[in-house]
């Protein structure tokens, strides 16, 4: 039987699995999918289907090992398929593994340290599976960020485009709870490949955290930088100079858009002013922006003339973009590249509520960074870099 068709047979089994049973057939058909996903991917592997004879193979299956992996559905009884030379290890567990261990972690560490309401003790059950100790807890931890900390101080390379944005979860310090923030940072190589370059978890978005974050992407080896995307916050706005003074900055027109409604006196006007924008980043080329932000600053003057003046200082500031190959424009005029992973964060910190400590959160943003990083690398190019043209 071929890989897609083994894989359609599981599919199948699987959708039969929650038919039946419902969601109490979650486990066996989760169970039922990673086994046969780890069997293909070991097919892919030796480049050879079962007792197949080819010139191409390269190496022997070797039976399963049995491994019981506790989730947040239950504990899975997967087979996982060796190889003779061991050099096998299937990356679709190992990816589930990591960001699975990384939450509950999160979610075990309120339980342990007595921080929690009364409903974490249920919650980490539920969620994990099992009880936890301290121990257990301390020793997951630290296997699990050894394997983190490489990836957050891997060499980088030359990155054209560099987008930065930042979100706050809730972290507790000092017996006192604040929002931290949560500092990530996007970038598009020379071929159009999106990669995540780094994360890091600060008191605030102050400039000192900024800059220090950007500092340490240098560091690593990051160059050959274009142009900066990022929304227009003061402090990050102050590092990327320190760090990156003469690189352009592209103001993210998605941001733009929606701090221009807070200078906007009436209810009735802003769509009309959402419109005005839209029309300037529209344009086909700078000649064209310039004279239509012109038009709407007059536009505004006597009806709206905080409006105006905000839309002259500020506007120009996301139309750098104007200077860069126009297949380029729609992937670099906005910091929307964060937006899934902005997204998958707060569903899977929404269940821990409040990090027991920074290194909690620190631990599963990475871990969900790195899922996410490894996707990128291996889907379809962000931008067709062949229109630079």
């Amino acid at each position: 039987m071929t890989c897609h068709a083994q894989n359609n047979n599981s599919i199948n089994q699987a959708i039969e699995l929650l038919c039946q049973q419902g969601f109490d057939g979650l486990g066996d058909a989760v169970t039922l999918l990673m086994n046969h996903a780890m069997a293909i991917e070991r097919t892919q592997h030796l480049k050879a289907e079962p007792y197949e004879r080819t010139e191409e193979r390269q190496g022997h299956a070797n039976g399963f090992k049995s491994k019981t992996m506790k989730t947040r559905i239950g504990e899975l009884n997967l087979s996982v398929p060796q190889v003779r030379d061991s050099s096998f290890y299937p990356q679709s567990l190992e990816r589930g593994m990591r960001s699975e261990r990384a939450l509950k972690l999160a979610v075990a560490e309120m339980y342990v340290q007595g921080v929690a309401t009364r409903n974490v003790k249920k919650i980490t059950e539920e969620l994990c599976g099992f009880e936890v100790s301290s121990t257990d807890v301390s020793r997951a931890a630290q296997a699990l960020d050894e394997g983190l900390s490489v990836w957050r101080s891997r060499p980088l390379g030359a990155f054209k485009y560099l987008y930065l944005d930042a979100r706050y979860e809730k972290v507790r310090r000092d017996k006192t709870v604040s929002d931290s923030a949560v500092l990530v940072a996007y970038g598009v190589d020379e071929t159009g490949k999106r990669r995540i370059l780094g994360v890091s978890v600060s008191l605030s978005e102050q400039e000192v955290h900024w800059r220090n974050f950007l500092a340490s992407l240098v560091e690593r080896g990051l160059h050959g930088v274009e142009l900066v995307i990022s929304d227009a916050h003061a402090g990050l706005k102050a590092a990327k100079r320190a760090v990156f003074p003469s690189v352009p900055w592209q103001r993210c027109q998605f941001h733009l858009q929606q701090n221009a409604q807070s200078y906007v006196p009436k209810k009735s006007m802003k769509k009309e002013v959402a419109s005005d924008i839209r029309a300037v980043f529209d344009a086909p080329d700078s000649d064209e922006a310039k004279r239509l932000l012109d038009k709407a600053v007059k536009k505004y003057e006597q009806s709206a003339p905080e409006l105006s003046s905000w839309m002259e200082a500020n506007v120009p500031e996301s139309l750098t973009v104007m200077g860069f190959p126009e297949g380029h424009r729609k992937k670099i005029r906005t910091s929307n590249i964060a937006e899934r992973v902005n997204r998958e964060l707060k569903r899977r910190t929404r269940c821990v509520g409040i990090f027991p400590h920074v290194d909690s959160c620190l631990r599963l943003v990475s871990a969900l960074a790195v899922e996410m990083d490894e996707e990128w690398s291996v889907g379809r190019n962000y931008i067709v870099m062949a229109d630079e043209d």
